[in-house]
């Protein structure tokens, strides 16, 4: 049986970022993908325009109506944009007995801020404590921690074990803004710390990889596998969407992932 996964989070017209990657991400995993949209931006690979909340009242009314009729399997959250949005989400998920995936989407790639302060403390508090994994970069997790960024390995595991103590099952801070030629990612829950490193890939087309990551990440919980081998799919797939990126021809600034390159190969395009 397909696994369903509800992508909770905002729409990025170009496609590279937000529900439009999480869609892709879910379903070149193996999962039916489902979404409740908190925000319309106007953005492309160069930066972010515009930015217009949905209101609170229908971001939960999206929740509630796939709920009353489809099973949900998995649940990924990304950008929310206002402590009222973090309200309404903790609120429409809170009997839902599923696994939640929350990506905390606090700054766009290109440096643009999308969630404000008191968003972010409501995150904290409301949300941090419901998921099932937390997958913050290093600035994210410095945010949740009114703490500066981790710059070493030693400050990672730090870094993770603070963000641990606010609740969430399990962290995977990920360290992607260290320097050097791997990507060291480092998975702490109850049981301890794991690290798990993959090879850097030279690329300016980085768009959308923190979304990616998480949906992967939640179709592969949501279809069965363990947390460390859910982890090792959704770095596997999300490597490898980033080394077949410059096959794609999309914008000019922080392009996207490629996020069916496994479908191109099978089909020789």
């Amino acid at each position: 049986m397909i696994s369903n996964i509800l992508s909770i989070a905002g729409s990025d017209p170009s496609g590279g970022a937000g529900i439009q990657a999480d869609l892709k991400a879910i379903s070149a995993n193996g999962g039916y993908g489902m979404a409740a949209i908190t925000a319309l931006t106007a953005q492309n690979t160069q930066g972010v325009r515009d930015v217009a909340l949905v209101e609170p009242g229908m971001v939960a009314a999206q929740i509630a109506a796939i709920r009353e009729d489809i099973r949900v399997d998995a649940v990924k959250i990304g950008m929310l944009g206002s402590a009222a949005i973090v309200a309404a989400v903790a609120d429409a998920l809170a009997d839902l007995d599923a696994p939640v995936v929350l990506d905390p989407v606090m700054v766009a790639k290109g440096g643009d801020r999308l969630l404000p302060s008191d968003a972010v403390d409501a995150l904290r508090d409301v949300l941090v404590p419901m998921a099932s994994i937390i997958t913050p970069n290093l600035p994210e997790g410095a945010d949740l921690l009114g703490a500066a960024p981790a710059t070493t390995r030693d400050d990672m595991e730090r870094a993770a074990r603070d963000v641990l103590a606010l609740g969430p099952t399990a962290v995977l801070l990920k360290g992607g803004h260290l320097p050097g030629d791997r990507s060291p990612d480092l998975l702490v829950d109850a049981t301890g710390g794991r690290w798990s490193d993959s090879e850097r890939v030279e690329t300016r087309n980085t768009h959308g990889t923190g979304c990616t990551l998480s949906s992967a990440l939640a179709t592969w919980i949501g279809r069965g596998s363990d947390l460390g081998a859910a982890l090792q799919q959704a770095k596997s797939y999300t490597t490898a969407a980033i080394a077949g990126s410059g096959r794609l021809s999309v914008g000019s600034g922080h392009g996207p992932v490629h996020h069916f390159h496994a479908f191109e190969r099978q089909h020789h395009f």
